[in-house]
């Protein structure tokens, strides 16, 4: 969460992939629904496949029924963290730490439009520009091109 300069609120959904570390989406909006949370992942999902498991807090955004069920009908399974308990989340948390950090605590966003506008680029460059070191200081776009090619090399020889 954050605020514009006028002390309205916003609200950040970050998605993180917990393999490559890529920050998939950040939505910026004033408020966050459940529909709101179902509408970003259907898109993810489109873009990327449907991941086995979606871990999070226990937000009432993903709590509620209509995310549940839209999950379990996709065939996406639920790891709830337990409240207080961040460790469990860790890559989420250090996502988190870092977009505060580098950029949330640096900012004040004077509209809507600019904090969009200012969190896709921060995303752009966490994901492209922005080596880490759990994967060996690569960016995460790095570590998806390698891992692609990995995969692809694996499969042409048949093992």
């Amino acid at each position: 969460m954050d605020q514009t300069e006028d002390g309205r609120r916003l609200k950040m959904l970050p998605v993180v992939d917990e393999f490559t570390r890529e920050c998939l989406d950040i939505e910026v909006a004033r408020h966050l629904t459940a529909r709101d949370v179902i509408t970003v992942l259907e898109r993810l999902f489109t873009e990327h496949g449907a991941p086995n498991f979606i871990r999070s807090d226990n937000g009432p955004e993903f709590i509620a029924n209509t995310i549940k069920d839209w999950l379990q009908k996709s065939g996406v399974a639920t790891l709830y963290i337990e409240p207080g308990a961040p460790w469990q989340n860790a890559y989420s948390e250090s996502f988190n730490s870092r977009f505060r950090d580098e950029l949330l605590d640096r900012e004040v966003f004077a509209t809507l439009t600019e904090a969009k506008v200012l969190v896709a680029d921060y995303r752009r460059y966490y994901n492209a520009e922005r080596p880490h070191s759990s994967l060996g200081y690569q960016t995460p776009a790095a570590f998806v091109v390698a891992q692609n090619q990995t995969i692809n090399s694996v499969s042409q020889t048949g093992s």
